[in-house]
């Protein structure tokens, strides 16, 4: 089972990028859940969403305290939570950066293995919004090999219908596409 925790803001999608990762494994025909932990925030304050893919049925209902995997949407969450906590030591960090991962280890002194996307360029360019929901699904289909771009384009089609979808499939590929992954 690849237990996956994601780590944003309100309004970025980190809840709808756990969602529809589970729909697409669900898809696949594996086993999936996503749910998301926050209280009455507003827009902007940090949110944290879990991720479940398993090829037998998942039984836990409860948050993900160890996972394989955490993914920051929003790199200004690092200055306010400590993103790897819990967080295995083979595991993997994929952020939201346009720095290299040498220079998040050293600013952060995260242990584990790092992937980085600039993946608030590709929304602005492609979405036109700093909504970095399924960029950071590209990143974490190509790190984790979970999903194959083809795999995600009826969850992307049915949540956001033919426009944004497609919209939103181009900024996936270009994440797949350009993720750095240490190692």
């Amino acid at each position: 089972m690849i237990e996956v925790r994601f780590h944003g803001r309100g309004g970025q999608g980190a809840v709808t990028s756990a969602e529809l990762m589970a729909q697409t494994a669900i898809g696949s025909g594996k086993y999936a859940q996503a749910f998301p932990s926050f209280g009455p925030e507003r827009r902007g304050a940090p949110v944290t969403a879990f991720l479940r893919i398993s090829d037998k049925p998942i039984r836990i209902r409860e948050k993900v305290y160890s996972p394989n995997v955490v993914v920051v949407l929003d790199p200004s969450v690092m200055k306010v939570a400590k993103v790897d906590a819990g967080l295995k030591d083979d595991g993997l960090l994929i952020i939201n950066s346009a720095h290299p991962a040498e220079s998040i280890r050293r600013q952060y002194g995260f242990k584990q293995k790092i992937a980085t996307i600039d993946a608030l360029t590709i929304a602005l360019e492609i979405l036109k919004a700093p909504i970095t929901n399924t960029v950071m699904m590209g990143s974490l289909s190509k790190a984790m090999g979970v999903a194959a771009p083809a795999d995600v384009r009826e969850p992307l089609l049915n949540r956001f219908g033919p426009t944004l979808a497609a919209r939103n499939q181009e900024a996936f590929e270009r994440a797949y596409e350009n993720t750095k992954v240490e190692g």
